[in-house]
C-alpha cells in the first residue's frame, strides 16, 4: 500500500513538472506560447498600433520623459530589442543624430517589416532593421552603446542566451535600459500576474548573473504599472 502511495505521488511530480519548468533551461517557464501571436503570419500590424500606440498605455502617454531618460547623445548606438511597431524608432533616431545608428531589433517578420515601411516614409538613413531570433539579437559583438528593453524582457523565452547576447553586441561599459511590468500578488492586475512570469527582484536578479550591475532605478511619475532599469556591463 506505501509502495503504491509514493508510486502515485511520484507520477504526480512528473505530471507537475513541466508546468513550472521550461524546456530552455532557465528556471522559470514564461506563459505559454507568449510570443506565438507575434511570430504568426495573420499579425495584422495595424491592430497592433491601435494597441500599443495609445495615450491609455502608459508606456506611450510617457514616451518623451522614457527617451529623455535614456539619456541619448548625438553619435551613439543603441538597439531597441522588441521594438514591435517601431514606438521609439523615430525619436531614437532624432537624438542620436546622423552620425549615431538605431538597430530596430524584433522576432517578428511582420512587425518587421512594417518598421521598415515606417523608416522608409519618414526617410530615417540612420536606423537598421534587424529581425533577431528567440535566443539571440542577431547582433555584432560590441556594437551599440545601448540596449533597450521595454515591455519586451518578460517575453523572453531563453532568457540567458539573450542575455549573454545583448551583453556581447554591447560595448565596455555599455548601457541596458529594461522597463518591464511591476508584479506584485494583490496589487498588480490579474493580466499582468498571469503574463509575467516573475517580479523585478528576480529579473534583476538573471540580468546581474549575466555579467551587469544595476545602476539605478529611474523614477518616471508616470510610470505606475512599469519601471525602468539602468543597468551597465561590467
Amino acid at each position: 500500500m506505501k509502495r503504491t502511495i509514493l508510486t502515485a505521488l511520484g507520477c504526480l511530480l512528473v505530471v507537475a513538472l513541466p508546468a513550472c519548468t521550461s524546456t530552455n533551461g532557465n528556471s522559470d517557464a514564461v506563459s505559454k506560447n507568449i510570443n506565438g501571436k507575434f511570430l504568426s503570419e495573420d499579425l495584422n500590424p495595424d491592430v497592433w498600433v491601435k494597441r500599443f500606440e495609445v495615450e491609455a498605455r502608459e508606456i506611450y502617454a510617457q514616451r518623451k520623459e522614457i527617451v529623455d531618460a535614456v539619456k541619448l547623445a548625438p553619435g551613439d548606438r543603441i538597439a531597441d530589442v522588441g521594438a514591435g511597431t517601431g514606438l521609439f524608432v523615430t525619436a531614437f533616431a532624432n537624438a542620436v543624430g546622423a552620425n549615431g545608428k538605431v538597430f530596430a531589433v524584433d522576432i517578428s517578420p511582420q512587425f518587421i517589416d512594417h518598421i521598415k515601411g515606417r523608416v522608409a516614409d519618414e526617410g530615417l538613413t540612420n536606423v537598421d532593421v534587424v529581425r533577431s531570433k528567440l535566443d539571440s539579437t542577431e547582433l555584432a559583438d560590441r556594437s551599440v552603446d545601448t540596449v533597450f528593453v521595454c515591455d519586451t524582457y518578460h517575453h523572453f523565452e531563453q532568457y540567458d542566451a539573450m542575455l549573454a547576447s545583448i551583453f556581447n553586441a554591447l560595448r565596455s561599459g555599455g548601457t541596458l535600459i529594461v522597463i518591464d511590468f511591476e508584479r506584485i500578488p494583490g496589487v498588480s492586475r490579474k493580466w499582468t500576474l498571469g503574463h509575467v512570469r516573475a517580479d523585478k527582484q528576480q529579473f534583476t536578479s538573471e540580468i546581474e548573473r549575466s555579467g551587469f550591475r544595476l545602476v539605478s532605478e529611474v523614477n518616471i511619475p508616470g510610470l505606475k504599472e512599469n519601471y525602468f532599469l539602468r543597468f551597465e556591463k561590467l
